[in-house]
């Protein structure tokens, strides 16, 4: 199968939509499909290169990091994307966003009567901490947004969220297109226990103290993920056997360093920046406790991560992250935006030693519904559903014409 994905952002964009994209991409590659990614240049200028099996098409686009670090747009993105999917010949296309250019490569794909799955990684939420000066107008502006995705989403052939969360608010918001939940998935390959592992020289690595109880969070450092709650919480326990390991990198990384120098919480909390994808597992295995206090995620792929590598997880009640949470199984749930209830079961969890092998053990366990491979299985599934319904469509449409013969080559199965 010929498999088009188009959307703003890919490798090495660190960001939940792109590790998706990679790993759907790659997967899908390995499985011996003909996969081209086509995105928004990270360099501004074009380029073609490949990746693990992978053809992308990256387009002229200019930096918007005057508002946000790393972020780009393509403004013109017809002409070559134009070319390069009249070159692909794409059998099924898949959407990764309702951008410019995705929206462009669906236009495309219609006007040559191409199936269009899309994939909706898209909160009003996750923009809500740069949006202060229109606060006032919040509500409204949620609403524009919501119309501007479903306008497109609503137009294509199937939709898919990463949770059953996510899945309910599309359909809440207005979405008429049929939406299937289907896990990002996480590659239970690479993420994995590792008893052998040697935690304290991992952690002496990363400059933290091993005789620590250890919290980790992996993922972007941006407003919406509410690190600062972690940090009001170690400051209101004052416990100096508590640490907390910040891995990642974003626009809100420079203030919360700063916050954590005001409340004297330097030898407590550590910020190591990016961990390249390769060290990204020992530190996981080498973690006490995951953590992650977002309010926005729609599934959280750095959660699945953690939990792959058998760690408790400490989660806020919001959104779709209740899916990954057993209250009090594998980790705990504390009320979103709460110090005091995050507080109260960070300290639970830390004196709880001898409950987190039954936690590492759940945790296991609930993973496993969200392999990658059964990721890659059900979006193999989706494509040859939408490409039955093409083909018989097709058919019933041409039934007026007169019937050929048509001749098959010997061992020939191609559609």
């Amino acid at each position: 199968m010929r498999i088009l994905i188009a959307g703003i952002t890919y490798h090495p964009a660190i960001n939940g939509q792109a590790n998706f994209t990679v790993n759907l991409a790659e997967g899908l590659a390995q499985k011996g499909h003909e996969v081209l990614v086509v995105t928004q240049s990270n360099q501004g200028h074009p380029y073609l290169s490949g990746r693990n099996g992978v053809q992308i098409h990256a387009i002229r686009s200019i930096s918007l990091s005057i508002w946000y670090p790393g972020a780009y747009f393509a403004p013109f993105p017809g002409k070559p994307a134009r070319e390069i999917f009249n070159n692909f010949r794409p059998d099924i296309v898949h959407i990764q966003d309702h951008y410019p250019l995705s929206r462009f490569i669906f236009k495309l794909a219609r006007s040559q009567n191409k199936k269009v799955i899309g994939t909706n990684h898209f909160m009003p939420e996750n923009l809500a901490p740069y949006m202060h000066s229109i606060a006032w107008f919040q509500p409204g502006f949620n609403w524009l947004l919501w119309r501007w995705m479903l306008d497109l989403f609503n137009q294509l052939d199937a939709v898919t969220a990463p949770s059953k969360t996510a899945a309910e608010i599309l359909r809440r918001e207005g979405l008429t297109t049929p939406v299937i939940p289907v896990s990002c998935g996480v590659d239970l390959d690479r993420f994995h226990p590792d008893p052998g592992l040697d935690r304290q020289a991992v952690l002496k690595q990363y400059g933290t103290n091993p005789s620590q109880t250890t919290f980790l969070f992996v993922g972007r450092v941006d407003g919406e993920k509410r690190i600062d709650l972690l940090l009001q919480a170690m400051h209101q326990l004052n416990r100096n056997d508590l640490q907390l390991i910040v891995a990642g990198k974003g626009a809100a990384r420079r203030g919360l360093i700063k916050k954590t120098k005001e409340l004297k919480l330097e030898n407590q909390v550590h910020y190591p920046g990016f961990v390249p994808d390769n060290e990204l597992p020992e530190l996981l295995n080498s973690a006490d406790i995951f953590v992650m206090p977002s309010q926005a995620e729609l599934l959280s792929i750095a959660t699945l991560e953690a939990m792959a590598c058998g760690r408790p997880v400490l989660a806020a009640r919001a959104q779709a992250l209740p899916e990954l949470i057993n209250n009090g199984v594998n980790g705990y749930l504390f009320e979103d935006g709460s110090v005091e209830d995050l507080a109260r079961h960070m300290a639970q969890m830390a004196d709880q030693h001898t409950r987190w092998p039954d936690m590492q053990a759940a945790s296991l366990q609930k993973v496993q519904a969200h392999s990658l491979e059964n990721t890659l299985n059900h979006y193999e599934e989706i494509y040859d559903n939408a490409l039955a319904v093409h083909r018989s469509r097709f058919k019933l449409s041409g039934s007026h014409q007169p019937k050929r013969a048509i001749r098959k080559a010997p061992g020939s199965n191609r559609q």
